[in-house]
């Protein structure tokens, strides 16, 4: 395991200075050609910021993977067997990276980003990767082709755009993907033939853990700071979408049977999916069109009851530890699968009405104070 581990740790090392060294570069080129994050009503920064951060997701991730594989080359030829649906796989990312860089840059509908998504997300479920098993949860276990490919897509779909939905404040999106991309790497590190996403996640994982630093600290007046852009939460979200269904995918050939897999992976996403199917279950009611874009996400909520940005990004991070020591909790004490989904479901619920009654008492407190002043 030491050695597994040594390797994914070359892979992170080289995608965190290739990261360093490119990034002030891609800064100089935004600020140069003025690509720009303008500051709305919607957005919560108040200055133009570079907004291609993202872009080096995906260089990061294939040098991290090249170094690791030119220092244990032997070792991984067992592994790395380039198959037809790996392939494919691969066009799917690039998909995805390409319309980011293009929205990024020259902007694009939703509806032509969203066609695009939907191709990426057919190729998983024809490559094999579905959620073919509820392993029992809600009484459900092996579920028909008919339902899970239909199914699988629209999971992919929700986590990619839940990742870029919830890329709304500094460092939320990069922390969120750099604890689950840190968690799959060691899920991935204990399987023998799926080490090489281990190698893969560690790439990944240095650049973005650069991105985080840049985006949390870099100063606006310098240029150092940075968004991630469409470019990078698109990415995160198609490759957490890739190993989420990857891990809870029932298929004992290529990966011996877990029947924890698919809870590990509906909990490593709680946070971003829950959010977005409240976002539109809540506009579904009020009769306004799904994909309009408002103040209504979790960090807005939360800020929106007097919590500074920082406070916020804590918050959020605690509700993600709170739900995944919770569930491991409940799983370690045999408690049913479906009433962890069901007290999950009931505990975000109830932390976003806490979170509204804290937004109103400070709201009317506010109002009192005001009162008071102008009325002695």
């Amino acid at each position: 395991m030491f050695e597994k581990f040594f390797y994914v740790l070359i892979a992170t090392v080289a995608g965190i200075i290739f990261t360093i060294a490119t990034m002030p570069y891609l800064l100089n080129f935004c600020c140069n050609k003025g690509y720009f994050d303008m500051p709305n009503n919607r957005k919560v920064h108040e200055y133009a910021i570079p907004r291609l951060g993202g872009l080096l997701f995906m260089p990061a991730m294939l040098v991290g993977l090249a170094f690791a594989l030119i220092f244990y080359a032997k070792g991984l030829q067992s592994v790395l067997m380039l198959k037809v649906s790996s392939v494919l796989i691969t066009v799917g990312a690039f998909l995805i990276y390409t319309i980011g860089i293009l929205d990024d840059l020259v902007g694009m509908r939703a509806s032509h980003k969203f066609i695009v998504q939907l191709v990426a997300a057919l190729i998983m479920p024809f490559c094999g990767l579905l959620i073919n098993n509820f392993y029992g949860m809600f009484g459900l276990y092996e579920l028909p082709f008919w339902f899970s490919y239909p199914f699988t897509v629209f999971i992919i779909l929700l986590i990619v755009n839940s990742i870029n939905l919830i890329d709304g404040i500094d460092g939320l999106a990069s922390s969120l993907c750099l604890c689950i991309l840190a968690v799959y790497a060691m899920l991935y590190m204990q399987i023998e033939r799926t080490y090489i996403y281990s190698v893969g996640i560690g790439g990944l994982w240095g650049g973005l853990f650069v991105f985080f630093c840049y985006n949390m600290w870099g100063k606006t007046e310098n240029h150092t700071k940075t968004f991630m852009g469409d470019t990078g939460s698109l990415f995160l979200g198609y490759a957490l979408a890739f190993l989420s269904i990857k891990y809870a995918t029932c298929n004992p050939i290529a990966l011996p049977y877990r029947n924890y897999s698919l809870l590990v992976s509906y909990t490593l996403l709680i946070v971003p999916t829950f959010d977005v199917l409240r976002v539109a279950l809540n506009r579904l009611i009020h009769r306004r069109a799904i994909f309009d874009a408002d103040k209504s996400h979790i960090h807005h909520v939360v800020m929106s009851a007097g919590f500074s940005m920082h406070q916020t990004l804590l918050i959020v991070m605690a509700l993600f530890g709170y739900f995944c020591l919770l569930n491991f909790l409940l799983y370690t004490r045999e408690i049913s699968e479906s009433w962890i989904v069901l007290l999950d479901v009931a505990s975000f619920f109830l932390f976003h009405f806490v979170i509204c009654q804290i937004g109103m008492y400070r709201c009317k407190k506010k109002v009192n104070i005001e009162s008071s002043v102008t009325n002695p």
